[in-house]
C-alpha cells in the first residue's frame, strides 16, 4: 500500500491484528465475493469466524465479550477490510450497535446483547431511514407508543443494512409524537418478535453483496426494557453523539480503499501493453497517477489524524464529519480515475476495480449526506 506514510499510531500488537484482518481477507472475502454479491448477503458463518478472531468489537471490554483494544483496534480492522475493497460484510454496524450499547445501555443490555454480538452469533441492524425521510431524523414517522409496561411500533423503514440476516434491530421511533428532537427513542428490537417482518432486498448501483432491506414493523409488541438506556425521548442525543464513530469508520475505509484501487491500477499499468510498451510507460499515465498518488497519501494522512483524535478521545463532530465528506469525497475522484486506466474492462464487474467504481458513490451518501457534512463543519467556523 502507500508504505510511505507508516501510520504513527501502529505498533507491534496492531500490526498483528492487520495480518489477521488481511488473512480473513484473503482466505474468507475475496474468494467468495461474487457469490455473496449474487446472494446479495454474506453467509452466517463469516460472522461467527469473524467473532473467534476477535475483529467484532474489538474496542469493547473483554466483560461483555469484546476483545478488550482501543479505537486503535477498531481502526486496524476497518483499514484492514478497506484494503480489499469489501463492502459485503457489513460488521460496520454491529459495531455502531455495540457502541450505543456500551455507551448507552443498561447493564442488563450490555450483557444481553453484546456478547452475541462480539462472539458474531447476533448479526445487527440500525433501523432509521424511512419512505420519505434521509438525513432528516427528527422528521422519523414510526411510532412506538406505550401500553401499559410494553410499546407497540408501527412503521416502515428502508436501506437497511444486514436487514436480511439481523437478529436485533436498532429501531429509531418517536415515542412522543408531539415532540421533535425529544419525542425520539431508540428501542432494541428482537427479530423473532411479532410484528416485525423482513421486506424485500433492494436492488442497487453498488455493494451488492450487502443485504440492504425494507423492514416494517406492524403492532411489533417490546417490553419498557427495549428502550436504550431505559429512558425514553433520549434517542436523537445518543444518535448525534455516536455519529463520530460511525463517520470515522467510513472516513478510515475511503482511505485505504483509495490505496487499494491504486494498488490494483499499478499492477495493471504495469503489464498492460499498448503499443507495444506497458501503459505505466506512457506519460499521461505516469502524471495522472503521480497525482492520485499524492491524493491518496494525503488521505492517508488525514485519516491516521482522524484515528489518533479517535484514539485518545477528541474525536469531535466537525472533524469526523471533515473526514467523511472529504475522504469519500477523493475516494470517487480516485477511483474514477483508475478506472479510466483499464478500459473496457474497468467496466466489466468481474473486474475489482469496476466494482470499487459501483460501491463507492454511496458512500457519499449513507453516514449522512455529504452536504449535511458540509454544513455541520461550517457552523464551526
Amino acid at each position: 500500500m502507500i508504505d510511505a506514510c507508516a501510520s504513527p499510531w501502529m505498533n507491534d500488537e496492531l500490526e498483528l491484528l492487520a495480518d489477521t484482518v488481511r488473512r480473513f481477507g484473503a482466505e474468507v472475502l475475496q474468494p467468495n465475493e461474487l457469490r455473496y454479491r449474487a446472494q446479495h448477503r454474506v453467509d452466517r458463518e463469516v460472522w461467527r469466524q469473524a467473532g473467534a478472531l476477535g475483529l467484532i468489537l474489538p474496542d469493547v471490554p473483554e466483560a461483555y465479550g469484546g476483545a478488550g483494544g482501543s479505537a486503535a483496534h477498531a481502526a486496524v480492522v476497518f483499514r484492514g477490510l478497506g484494503h480489499i475493497g469489501n463492502t459485503s460484510f457489513g460488521s460496520g454496524i454491529n459495531h455502531i450497535v455495540g457502541h450505543y450499547l456500551l455507551n448507552f445501555g443498561t447493564e442488563d443490555q450490555k450483557r444481553r446483547w453484546l456478547p452475541g454480538i462480539a462472539s458474531g452469533e447476533t448479526i445487527c441492524s440500525i433501523a432509521m431511514t424511512e419512505p420519505g425521510t434521509g438525513s432528516d431524523l427528527q422528521a422519523v414517522r414510526t411510532r412506538a407508543l406505550r401500553r401499559g409496561d410494553r410499546y407497540v411500533i408501527d412503521g416502515a423503514k428502508t436501506f437497511i443494512t444486514n436487514g436480511q440476516l439481523s437478529d436485533m434491530v436498532v429501531v429509531v421511533a418517536k415515542t412522543d409524537p408531539a415532540q421533535a428532537a425529544k419525542g425520539i427513542s431508540l428501542l432494541l428490537v428482537d427479530t423473532r418478535t411479532p410484528g416485525f417482518r423482513r421486506g424485500k432486498v433492494l436492488d442497487k448501483i453498488g455493494q451488492d453483496g450487502a443485504d440492504t432491506s425494507e423492514m416494517f414493523f406492524d403492532g411489533c409488541e417490546v417490553g419498557a426494557d427495549a428502550v436504550l438506556g431505559g429512558v425514553e425521548g433520549q434517542g436523537f442525543y445518543q444518535l448525534m453523539a455516536n455519529l463520530p464513530y460511525e463517520r470515522a469508520i467510513i472516513a478510515v475505509g475511503a482511505a485505504a480503499t483509495m490505496e487499494y484501487a491504486l494498488a490494483l491500477t499499478l499492477d495493471y499499468v504495469k503489464e498492460r501493453q499498448v503499443f507495444g510498451k506497458p501503459v505505466l510507460d506512457l506519460q499521461n499515465t505516469r502524471q495522472v497517477l503521480a497525482d492520485v498518488k499524492a491524493t491518496v497519501l494525503a488521505s492517508r494522512c488525514f485519516a491516521d489524524h482522524i484515528v489518533e483524535r479517535w484514539i485518545d478521545g477528541t474525536l469531535d463532530s466537525a472533524l469526523a464529519s471533515m473526514g467523511k465528506a472529504w475522504l469519500t469525497e477523493r475516494q470517487g475522484e480516485v477511483i474514477d480515475r483508475c478506472v479510466q486506466f483499464f478500459g473496457g474492462y474497468g467496466y466489466m464487474l468481474e473486474y475489482p476495480i469496476a466494482r470499487l467504481y459501483a460501491d463507492a458513490r454511496v458512500q457519499r451518501i449513507y453516514g449522512g449526506a455529504n452536504e449535511i457534512q458540509r454544513e455541520l463543519v461550517a457552523r464551526t467556523l
